[in-house]
């Protein structure tokens, strides 16, 4: 289902994942989050590859976005470790909703 929403709607696996992991397979939510950081490794490669043989991947902006991630990370992974798993739930349904609320508003 990840995979299918992320090639179709371009949308971080994750918002389906971690709810879904936390809710159905009984995860805490931190385990919920790197369960699904590691399984979007493979799901963005086989998305992306599809997408770059069309020609459709502007690598420039990829590379920078990958270096980006590559810096902020680590820094998101050890506040998400200190977070309460109270305030990490918070956290995901403000991002959830105002990314919806961008996306319907734009």
């Amino acid at each position: 289902m990840a995979g299918l929403a992320s090639g179709l709607l371009g949308v971080g696996g994750g918002i389906l994942i971690v709810p879904l992991l936390a809710a159905f397979a009984g995860l805490s939510e931190h385990e919920a989050h790197a369960t699904s950081l590691a399984a979007i490794v493979p799901i963005a490669i086989v998305g992306a590859g599809r997408f770059a043989v069309d020609g459709s991947v502007d690598l420039g902006l990829a590379g920078l976005l990958a270096a980006g991630a590559l810096v902020g990370a680590p820094l998101g992974a050890r506040l998400m470790a200190g977070a309460s798993e109270g305030l990490l739930k918070v956290m995901f349904g403000i991002l959830v909703v105002a990314v919806g609320l961008q996306m319907v508003l734009s």
